[in-house]
């Protein structure tokens, strides 16, 4: 019979804690735990709790990964705060230079673009890039708008910004580093939607106009209709980096909702743990970070999808 030093050529480890970045099916005897344990997969995603941002807020903009998340602006009143999260904690760093809420933002945690919003009484054409330490203003929308607009990208030099407005706008505008350009138009205009992707390949679902499940595919030149939500919502959030697999969670009517896209159909998730519209997101379809949100609160949670690591303990009983 094959023994676990045959088929893998080492001893099972004695540890006082799990051990660092274990592989894939390795196996160690946690001393502490008095337990065997080994790194396996997830096989159904779901959300974590994790540790709540210094400052709650609804009507966020986000930017990032989910060990490298930045959330920035919000309301309740409206806010200029900007936090990063590290995988653990957040941690305050400079404020945006104009606060505002209902806005778009992209980008990563060192190279970010806000963009569009509301102060009170008045709505956004602003547009702000964020280089890791301060944010500095650059040229504005060509169209003013609040709303949650849709986002799109992965630097303050890339973007794209769709949907929007008090009245629901189809406007599309791609930023190329210095300027806005006007770029082909949403098929059904709408607001308070959630968005994944980049500039040259996004995802476009849910929003306001009514409440539709409405999804659009961007590839670069045109916006094409494709499966929509299994349930119509508006004011969520969304997480992807690209226009083929995205993660959709939260929204209005206040729900925990959690949908998955997979290139064809949505399919339905495990839920967020607080329900909660108004927030949100970035990441991936396989780890996203859900933050903020109605209320407004200060929660955070963290998805792992199907197929991430996860360490399992065997039972000795």
């Amino acid at each position: 019979m094959a023994t676990y030093l045959g088929t893998n050529g080492s001893r099972i480890q004695n540890y006082t804690t799990d051990p660092d970045n274990p592989n894939t099916g390795e196996v160690w005897y946690n001393g502490t735990a008095d337990t065997i344990r080994f790194e396996g997969a997830t096989t159904v995603g779901s959300w974590a709790a994790a540790n709540n941002m210094n400052t709650g807020r609804e009507n966020l903009m986000t930017a990032g990964t989910q060990t490298a998340g930045l959330a920035f602006g919000g309301r309740s009143p409206n806010k200029a705060n900007t936090e990063l999260y590290n995988g653990t904690n957040w941690t305050e760093l400079n404020d945006m230079n104009a606060a505002r809420s209902q806005g778009g933002g992209s980008g990563v945690s060192t190279s970010a673009l806000a963009y569009a919003g509301e102060p009170p009484d008045n709505v956004q054409n602003l547009t702000e890039s964020w280089n890791g330490t301060n944010w500095t203003a650059v040229n504005t929308l060509n169209t003013a708008r609040n709303l949650a607009t849709g986002s799109a990208g992965v630097s303050n030099t890339s973007a794209l910004a769709f949907g929007g407005g008090s009245s629901p706008k189809a406007y599309c505008e791609l930023w190329n580093g210095s300027n806005w350009t006007e770029v082909g138009d949403l098929n059904t205009g709408r607001y308070n939607g959630g968005s994944s992707g980049i500039a040259t390949a996004a995802l476009y679902y849910g929003g306001a106009n009514p409440n539709v499940a409405n999804t659009e595919l961007w590839n670069g030149t045109n916006w094409t209709e494709v499966g929509d939500l299994n349930t119509a919502r508006t004011s969520l959030a969304g997480a992807g980096t690209e226009n083929t697999a995205a993660l959709a969670f939260g929204g209005e009517p206040t729900t925990a909702k959690t949908e998955l896209y997979n290139g064809t159909n949505w399919v339905e998730q495990n839920d967020l743990n607080t329900a909660r519209s108004q927030l949100g997101g970035t990441g991936t379809q396989t780890a996203a970070l859900a933050i903020g949100g109605s209320s407004p609160t200060s929660a955070t949670e963290e998805w792992a999808g199907a197929g991430a690591p996860v360490i399992k303990t065997i039972s000795t009983d």
